[in-house]
Formats: structure tokens, C-alpha cells, sequence
């Protein structure tokens, strides 16, 4: 898919600023910058949530799903996981419960769990909910919009891992969205660094981590915790 001068405009102020960035097939792209840069606005514009000028090409707008930060915000309390995960299904009811557990099984959940409710769930599980409904609709792109920052530092590393097995299972494409370059750098084949609306840097994860040519990404890079 390919993302070409988008722009995003809120009245007068500019939240992304003429924006060119490219994800290849079964690539995961790292989108980083601190909050307020603009990379959740242009998560947005890519999955059709808020109006935008340029050109996204590539990729049926259909088939573009989006995983957001809070995974007890996006799923109804109401319904169970089976039927959140099965909700966007487009299969005869005899089928449905297959495809379910199928999807409940890429994620890494036992089928036992369609029948539990999400406050019955730990975040991490909601998280793997989450990512399995939207694996659902058998994306061209995933967008990943800081899905592991609202989870405990122990759970993170297990939604990263399988974030890299579903690329490897599934060669799933993945605009991943964060503001940890820690985080981008385990999971991503390239990093773009987003500041102010604009993209300031972007080239293969090693080449920006490891030699950055611009002054905010060596700000990003000092900002990781070391032991």
C-alpha cells in the first residue's frame, strides 16, 4: 500500500502534513513519535475515520482494519467474545463457529473462551479479542494504533511475539503504531519517525536505529530505558 501527500486539517490546525510513506507486502512498517505527532491522526485517515487530501492506493479500503490502544473500549461489554469476534464474519451460522475458534486459535486463545465476556478477561486477553475480530475481515492492512501501551510491561512481550508470528503466519501487512522506539524496533522491517505532522526519517529499523540522521530520532532513541 501506498500512502501519498496526506494531509489531515482540523479548521486551521495541520494535525499531518503532507505524508508519503509505502508498506510493502507482508511488511510491518513502525510508525514512532511522541503523543501529539500525528501518527494516530494518520492511522485514522488510512482506516477511513477522519476526512483527508492525498491518495491512498494499494490496498481495498474495505479491507483495512484497525486494532486501537484500549481493548475494553472497542469491545461491547455486552456480547461475548464469540460474538465479537464473529460479528464481522460474512459465513452461514453453521460455519460461524468454526471460523470463531479458528481465529481465537491464531491469537493464541482456547476456544472455551467465545462463550466468557470481556471484563471477564485479563487486557492482554481483550487485546488478542481485539486483533483476532479484526483478522476477521482477512485484512490487506492491519493498523496496529499503540495496542500494547495500555497493557502491563509482563504482557507486552507476549502481544509483540505474536504480532511477529501472525506476519510469518499470515504474511499480514502492519502499519504498527507506537511511541516506544523500543517497541517499533522488535516487531518492525522499517521506522518511520513522525514529528509535528511530518515525516522526519524513515529507512530499514537497523539503518535508523542504528545511524540516525535526523536530531529527533536520536531524541527518541536517548528517551529508551537502559539497564
Amino acid at each position: 500500500m501506498i500512502i501519498k501527500n496526506l494531509t489531515v486539517r482540523f479548521g486551521a490546525f495541520t494535525a499531518v502534513d503532507d505524508v508519503t510513506l509505502e508498506i510493502p507486502q507482508g511488511a510491518i512498517v513502525g510508525l514512532v513519535g511522541e503523543s501529539g505527532s500525528g501518527k494516530s491522526t494518520l492511522a485514522k485517515a488510512v482506516t477511513g475515520l477522519v476526512p483527508y487530501r492525498g491518495e491512498i492506493t494499494g490496498a481495498d479500503p474495505r479491507r483495512i482494519q484497525m486494532v486501537f490502544q484500549n481493548p475494553y473500549a472497542s469491545l461491547d461489554p455486552r456480547m461475548t467474545v464469540g460474538a465479537s469476534v464473529g460479528e464481522g464474519l460474512r459465513l452461514p451460522r453453521a460455519e460461524r463457529q468454526a471460523e470463531v475458534e479458528r481465529l481465537l486459535s491464531l491469537v493464541s486463545l482456547p476456544a472455551t473462551l467465545a462463550g466468557r465476556y470481556p471484563r471477564e478477561l485479563s487486557g492482554g486477553m481483550r487485546q488478542r479479542v481485539a486483533i483476532a475480530r479484526a483478522l476477521g475481515a482477512r485484512p490487506e492492512l492491519l493498523v496496529a494504533d499503540e495496542i500494547t501501551s495500555a497493557l502491563d510491561v509482563s504482557v507486552q512481550g507476549a502481544v509483540l511475539n505474536l504480532v511477529r508470528s501472525l506476519r510469518e503466519e499470515l504474511g499480514l501487512s502492519m502499519l504498527f503504531i507506537s511511541h516506544n522506539l523500543a517497541v517499533v524496533r522488535y516487531v518492525a522491517d522499517v521506522v518511520a519517525v513522525m514529528h509535528q505532522g511530518k515525516l522526519v526519517e524513515t529507512g530499514p529499523t537497523e539503518e535508523v536505529v542504528g545511524a540516525p540522521r535526523h536530531d529527533y530520532t536520536r531524541s527518541l532513541l536517548e528517551a529508551v530505558p537502559r539497564l
